[in-house]
This record gives C-alpha cells, sequence and structure tokens, in this order.
C-alpha cells in the first residue's frame, strides 16, 4: 500500500503562482510514477503531469509552460509548481502514483487539494 498526502492549495489570483506538494509513504520502494490530475466542477478527471523514477516528464497541453513537475526520491515527494495560473484552472488536484507488484501494476491516490483562481 503507498498512502499519499497533498498539501499547498488555495485561492490566488490569475497571474499569481502556487505549489503542491504531494508526499508518499508506505510502499514507496514500488513507486514508479508520480503525477498529478484535475477535476473541475462538472468535468473529467484530467491528466496534468507525470513524472517517471528516472525524471522523465509529460504535461497537458494546456499547462505546458506554466507548470512544472519535479521529484525528490530522498523524500519520496512530488511537487507541481503551478505559474501564471489562469481561472481555468480552478479545480481539485489529485496527486497519484502507480506502483508494481510483480506483474501487477496499482495506481494510488490522495485525497485532493482544492486550487481556486480567481479573475
Amino acid at each position: 500500500q503507498v498512502q499519499l498526502v497533498e498539501s499547498g492549495g488555495g485561492l490566488v489570483q490569475a497571474g499569481e503562482s502556487l505549489r503542491l506538494s504531494c508526499a508518499a509513504s508506505g510502499r514507496v520502494f514500488s513507486i514508479n510514477v508520480m503525477g498529478w490530475h484535475r477535476q473541475a466542477p462538472g468535468k473529467q478527471r484530467e491528466l496534468v503531469a507525470v513524472i517517471t523514477n528516472g525524471g522523465s516528464t509529460n504535461y497537458a497541453g494546456s499547462v505546458k509552460g506554466r507548470f512544472t513537475i519535479s521529484r525528490d526520491n530522498a523524500k519520496n515527494t512530488v511537487y507541481l509548481q503551478m505559474n501564471s495560473l489562469k481561472p481555468d484552472d480552478t479545480a481539485v488536484y489529485y496527486c497519484h502514483a502507480e506502483a508494481e507488484a510483480g506483474s501487477l501494476t496499482y495506481r494510488y491516490w490522495g485525497q485532493g487539494t482544492q486550487v481556486t483562481v480567481s479573475s
């Protein structure tokens, strides 16, 4: 089992920045990929950014160039630096981790943290 705890959400104005953190505990040695999804009211959950153990990253087109995902393997923590925030970025942001157990891959989720961007 892997437990994920997010922090760093809040209310900001358009153009401002926020940094989200997600700390993993439990069977962290089994984690290969960590990342962030978000879900806005009335919309499906969407991928925001992911990062592998080796540091490879991938971003949704809507955040590319504004958001940066990073990972501190020593602290088992993943970060999402969000700059130039827009009202459309308003959502609940969920941290996730993919961990392998034998031939199976499990995905774990955090509880979510609210990000609200006012215009």
